[in-house]
């Protein structure tokens, strides 16, 4: 099969090429997907899972990417709750063998059925975005209405859909970012947009939850925000300080088929629309990650066709 690979950690965006791997094996509990669609990080070049295994043990060459959408084609020993032929999309462990391949294992649990009205492209852009938003927001912020909720990178894929969710909940939204993602936030229902450039995060008041996609500065002048009792959910890294009589958290995304049911769900509703910047094939992943040019929401691979 065709796949995307890395094999070496000091090349960067350069190591990654598209080569010949052999087809997956699929252990205990397993699933083979054929992938139809996949999503990436960009920084998952620099992520220590990328290159070792759960033991720290060297895996290269690897294959990054995490989100996918496709079908079942062949289930391991003792699976149960999916079968072969369904539609399917979801995450994929991160010290394993990622989505950028036409092929790749996937234990069945990381996995939820994608229903026949959602585009594969659309699906892969839910499992990472799609999780972070509904864990930073509901598992760790108990975020409730009537409170408000600030919202950083509101553009990017985890902000866009977190506004979506904080608005259906009944929050007021809070959205940060540069001049050109105006139009965007507003679309997408912010109740007031701050740029970063030319506004000060201050003006945003006190709030009851901060989700911070962009940390650094940023961070450090939202946590005078927090109102007692509020949650600010960092997801750069851990935070260093704590705001007065509230907190600050930092988490890495689980995958959780239940909550990607309710994402999907959402999206059939019209409730929730992932925001798809960009659809190229998978011998151009390279350039994707290498790309400058910055669009509003996710770059998506496209393996197979629909």
């Amino acid at each position: 099969m065709r796949a995307i690979t890395v094999r070496d950690r000091d090349a960067g965006v350069d190591g990654l090429s598209l080569s010949d791997k052999p087809y997956p094996h699929a252990a205990e509990n397993d699933v083979i997907v054929q992938v139809h669609a996949a999503g990436f990080t960009p920084g998952e070049l620099d992520w220590p899972a990328t290159w070792t295994d759960r033991a720290g043990r060297d895996r290269t060459p690897s294959v990054p990417g995490h989100e996918l959408s496709g079908v079942v084609v062949e289930l391991g020993y003792g699976t149960t709750g999916l079968s072969v032929g369904q539609r399917v999309f979801g995450l994929s462990d991160w010290t394993r063998d990622g989505s950028l391949a036409e092929y790749t294992a996937v234990e069945a649990r990381n996995l939820a059925p994608l229903p026949t009205d959602i585009a594969y492209t659309t699906a892969a852009a839910l499992p990472i975005s799609g999780l972070t938003a509904w864990q930073a927001l509901f598992v760790h912020a108990a975020l409730a209405p009537g409170q408000t909720v600030l919202i950083h990178g509101v553009a990017g894929g985890v902000g866009s859909t977190a506004v979506q969710l904080a608005r259906e909940v009944g929050a007021r939204v809070i959205g940060t970012g540069r001049a050109r993602d105006r139009d965007t936030a507003l679309r997408l229902g912010v109740d007031t947009f701050l740029d970063l450039h030319t506004d000060r995060v201050e003006e945003a008041g006190r709030v009851d939850v901060v989700l911070d996609v962009i940390g650094g500065e940023i961070f450090d002048r939202s946590v005078a925000l927090v109102r007692p009792g509020g949650t600010l959910v960092a997801l750069t890294a851990p935070p260093s300080v704590q705001p007065t009589d509230a907190r600050a958290i930092f988490f890495v995304v689980e995958a959780d088929r239940a909550q990607l049911v309710e994402l999907a769900q959402r999206v059939r509703d019209g409730r929730l629309t992932p925001l798809v910047g960009e659809v190229r094939p998978l011998a151009d992943t390279p350039a994707a990650f290498a790309s400058s040019r910055r669009t509003p929401g996710r770059t998506i691979i496209q393996i197979a066709e629909d």
